[in-house]
């Protein structure tokens, strides 16, 4: 296999062949093609890109097939695998990990009869309970690096796993932490408890006994393991990933509304504004456009909003950090009154339904506050990371509910 062989993949939408994706010669603009064929919208690979004759033109790659380009530690691990073998560029890296991605899409060489790979099953029970999860991850990575088709700098895999104490099998993000953001599974785990405590969706998720690693189940695919539609806010936007950071929440709520499916939107809309409150009690500075999305079982079917993913107490490690998207023009972590204003005026919230999404989120982290105490005693390696978190939240909560 040479390179240029990778000039150009076929994208599938749902089992579907869809078209063909390719750079030009100068490599100046990439272009995808539907198919002929491809009438249904089933093939569609995105909300915002229609079935059409006409192709779909960008200079950079487009932003639903960037949206699971992965990054850090997971890329230069692909990196590593594929040097001797093809390029390391964006065509190259969908190709070896276009059999599992996030969301309906997959690619494939243009020649292959079908995307799929062979995939292998962990147990859930044993990656839970594995006494050396350093060493376990590891392993994982080495494994599963080219099967997963999924975005973030925090080291993660995709894979599938027996469901803990049952014979069914689910997909699942299994995630790690790097040097710079040590006991950072701990983080997320009670930021995502504090989230389910306050009433907001989120998909199942475990912390491995010893805390070295989190596991969330995917929320991308069925019962059955067939793949939902996922898109997120860069691709609503049709914004590159390297723009994540360049965003509002005035333009996200937008989004919701230009999206979501008019039934859903008041759920939608209450959901997006619990969760934004949340980031600000938790002090959360990645809520950025990546982290907010949307599902759809098929183009024209019922779109809703993606539960709640990648929740974390970034101050513990950045003690200046700040909210990733502005707010009425500023990113700082804002005023109660300027939240009251934002679910006025943007989201259509009456002053009650707000007051009660605040004052509910608010009891959920005091009360996941009392876990993670609990957790500290137990577990003395992220006492640091630990007390730091507890000193956000409690910082993050009386500035939300300071009524001035």
């Amino acid at each position: 296999m040479t390179t240029a062989s990778l000039s150009t993949l076929a994208v599938w939408a749902d089992g579907h062949r869809s078209g063909l994706l390719g750079r030009t010669q100068d490599h100046s603009r990439h272009v995808f093609t539907y198919d002929p064929a491809a009438t249904s919208p089933v093939a569609q690979v995105s909300l915002t890109m229609p079935v059409r004759l006409e192709s779909w033109t960008s200079r950079e790659l487009h932003p639903i097939f960037q949206m699971n380009l992965p990054e850090g530690a997971l890329l230069a691990a692909i990196q590593r695998a594929i040097a001797k073998l093809t390029g390391n560029d964006d065509l190259s890296i969908l190709r070896v990990t276009g059999g599992n991605q996030v969301g309906r899409n997959r690619f494939s060489l243009p020649s292959d009869a079908a995307p799929g790979i062979v995939e292998t099953t962990e147990s859930l029970e044993a990656l839970l309970t594995y006494p050396d999860t350093e060493e376990l991850f590891h392993d994982l990575v080495q494994r599963y690096a080219l099967r997963s088709g999924v975005s973030g700098v925090q080291p993660k895999v995709l894979l599938d796993a027996h469901e803990r104490g049952t014979a069914a099998i689910g997909g699942y993000l299994v995630k790690s932490w790097g040097q710079d953001y040590p006991c950072l599974a701990a983080n997320e785990y009670f930021c995502m408890t504090a989230a389910g405590r306050a009433g907001l969706p989120v998909p199942e998720f475990h912390l491995s006994d010893n805390g070295g690693l989190f596991i969330m189940k995917r929320f991308d695919l069925t019962d059955a393991m067939q793949p939902i539609g996922f898109e997120d806010m860069c691709v609503l936007q049709a914004l590159g990933a390297s723009q994540k950071y360049s965003g509002s929440y005035e333009r996200v709520a937008r989004s919701i509304r230009e999206f979501v499916t008019p039934t859903h939107l008041q759920a939608a809309r209450e959901q997006f504004f619990g969760t934004l409150v949340l980031s600000q009690m938790v002090r959360n500075g990645d809520a950025h456009l990546k982290n907010f999305g949307i599902l759809y079982h098929l183009p024209g079917s019922t779109v809703t909003l993606a539960p709640v993913y990648d929740l974390v107490t970034t101050t513990a490690y950045l003690p200046r950090d700040l909210p990733a998207l502005s707010l009425a023009g500023t990113k700082k972590w804002w005023p109660r009154k300027m939240f009251e204003q934002f679910a006025r005026t943007h989201l259509a919230l009456t002053p009650a339904r707000t007051a009660q999404i605040m004052e509910q989120t608010a009891e959920a982290v005091t009360e996941t506050e009392r876990l993670l105490s609990a957790y500290l005693q137990d577990h003395p390696e992220y006492r640091t990371v630990g007390e730091k978190q507890r000193a956000a939240w409690h910082e993050g909560v009386a500035g939300l509910m300071l009524r001035t």
